[in-house]
């Protein structure tokens, strides 16, 4: 079995600390192991050019055509990262937070991945299994939950398009400085908890999986997320009263039974219609981009001199000089 760790915060500080010493309990059970930190690598944003959905639309209606990927792979250093990612059985994320949010860098990585959804891909027949691959979460700031109260729901949303199931994660909490951490012995205990536990979850067959992590964290029973909203109606119908803002099961507000605390109560029906854990739940999400341009393209000509008068628009804007 092989565990990377992926930081995206700087080298030697506190997310690289924590990242290693999971790294060496995951090494010490046997697993190979291996440590990317993103600032080694040219990473360019997304351009948002919808190719790659408009591929696998095309694709999905007409399985003769060709998936040929992010338009941008032969440009940086995503491409490679993604494959060097799935030669892996376990992955963990050492994030830092500077403001509630997970860092930009870290982000720049996670929304190139829409073009190797594995879910989209699977349902396009370009790729023929699903390697369930784990996941934890660690994201790292120098105050308390207040300040980081995006950050692992943050990190954890962007694991659906990656394909990965989270069993663990946990919020490094006032180590602003390089090396901080390593004053909090309870962190780097945790980290090498979270390191034991993607080892014990890839060795359990994937039907018998759980949540590895704090039991009592956040209110969503299915992702343990602390996002929940009050819901609206979904592209085709679909309503729920309330929503988790991560993994998209829903239900109703309740109350914890083992600790008391507020949680979301699953629709026992179809609460879980819209989990984005499953592959052909986020797979619809395929269906509804196809719906949505295929009714786009049927009206298009409707817009074609509101567009040209948005373009011939120009206003002043700020000139920089390389």
């Amino acid at each position: 079995m092989k565990v990377m760790a992926i930081c995206a915060g700087r080298r030697n500080g506190n997310g690289e600390i924590l990242a290693k010493e999971a790294l060496c309990a995951a090494q010490e059970l046997g697993a190979e192991v291996e440590l990317l930190n993103l600032f080694d690598y040219n990473i360019l944003p997304c351009t948002g050019c919808e190719d790659c959905t408009m591929q696998m639309g095309e694709v999905a209606m007409d399985p003769t055509k060709k998936y040929r990927g992010c338009i941008l792979k032969d440009k940086d250093d995503v491409d490679r990262i993604i494959a060097e990612m799935r030669t892996c059985e376990g992955i963990i994320f050492a994030v830092p937070t500077y403001d509630l949010m997970p860092s930009s860098l870290y982000t720049r990585l996670c929304q190139r991945f829409l073009a190797y959804e594995l879910s989209f891909l699977l349902e396009i027949g370009v790729i023929d299994h699903n390697p369930h691959t784990v996941a934890g979460l660690i994201s790292v700031g120098g105050s308390m939950h207040d300040w980081q109260t995006l950050a692992l729901e943050s990190l954890q949303a962007s694991m659906f398009t990656m394909s990965l199931s989270v069993v663990d994660r946990f919020m490094s909490q006032r180590v602003g400085r390089p090396g901080n951490v390593l004053l909090h012995q309870d962190q780097l205990d945790r980290a090498r908890k979270m390191g034991e536990n993607i080892v014990k979850a890839i060795q359990t067959p994937v039907e018998e999986r759980t949540w590895l992590g704090d039991p009592n964290d956040g209110v969503c029973p299915v992702c343990y997320s602390s996002l929940v909203y009050p819901g609206d109606a979904h592209w085709d119908g679909i309503e729920f009263p309330y929503e988790c803002a991560v993994c998209g099961c829903g239900g109703t507000l309740g109350t914890n039974p083992e600790n008391g605390r507020p949680m979301l109560i699953i629709d026992p029906e179809n609460g879980r219609v819209r989990d984005r854990n499953n592959d052909k739940a986020r797979a619809e999400h395929l269906n509804e981009i196809i719906q949505t341009r295929i009714g786009f393209l049927q009206r298009q000509g409707e817009i074609q001199d509101a567009l040209k008068k948005y373009r011939s628009m120009k206003f002043p804007t700020l000139e920089i000089k390389r």
